[in-house]
């Protein structure tokens, strides 16, 4: 395999269980990896994990999307790394909306982590992707993005951010050869679910990594996963203003 051929990853929110299960099955293809988040230990186990799995390469970086400082060195690991470049991204918090009610200054943090902070780092990263003329970019939204919530919609508006923000770094992409993909999951088994209540068809992780994968193969613009959330949220896009504002979903 030439240099240029080997697939180097850099999975930002490399705790979360989606991105460990996607970490997991890369490696299990050879892929040089890039683990970045904000706890080192638990980074630094699943880098050896993946490393006994076969992957080239597993080392775990900080990354904190409230903290710019912690992008240079990713982006400088990424260029020394080599490989074709391509990224996921499975950043995000959701706090209780009712918390965030109660502090509004909670909302910058969920900015921040849900949308402006990894859309940052993307930004950073996107020239590697277009000197290479290939990668794809792997942005994990949220079907929660797609309309207001009474429940979440702060959350809701971030991921709606970070979805156009993937449309647009789509098509900036696709001209230098590279690709971008929105994926939206429905309810999966991660721990910003855990405890909440009207939880239903509930993806597991590694559901969510394999239809990612595939996604990626087949060059995919916006995936929903499980596929029926897209008809779900078709449904609950239709849905008149007026009706819709007496709903408690």
């Amino acid at each position: 395999m030439t240099d240029t051929a080997r697939e180097t990853w850099l999975i930002l929110g490399a705790t979360s269980s989606m991105a460990r299960a996607l970490a997991r099955k890369l490696a299990g293809r050879g892929a040089t990896l890039l683990l970045a988040g904000r706890d080192m230990e638990d980074l630094e186990a699943t880098a050896a994990d993946c490393t006994a799995r076969g992957a080239t390469s597993a080392e775990a970086i900080r990354f904190d999307a409230r903290d710019p400082e912690s992008f240079p060195p990713i982006l400088a690991r990424m260029q020394a790394l080599g490989g074709t470049p391509n990224a996921a991204v499975f950043v995000g918090s959701m706090p209780p909306q009712v918390e965030i009610d109660d502090d509004p200054a909670m909302l910058d943090g969920v900015v921040a982590d849900s949308f402006t902070g990894p859309a940052r780092l993307l930004h950073g990263l996107a020239p590697l992707l277009e000197a290479a003329g290939a990668g794809t970019i792997v942005g994990v939204s949220s079907v929660a993005g797609d309309r207001g919530r009474l429940g979440n919609y702060v959350y809701g508006a971030a991921k709606s951010g970070f979805t156009t923000y993937m449309s647009g770094l789509r098509n900036r992409l696709g001209r230098a050869g590279a690709h971008a993909i929105t994926v939206k999951p429905g309810f999966v088994d991660t721990g910003m679910t855990w405890g909440l209540d009207g939880m239903f068809l509930v993806a597991s992780p590694e559901a969510v990594a394999d239809t990612i994968l595939k996604s990626v193969s087949k060059r995919r613009n916006v995936v929903y996963t499980p596929f029926f959330w897209r008809y779900i949220m078709m449904i609950i896009r239709a849905v008149p203003e007026p009706i819709f504002r007496k709903l408690s979903i």
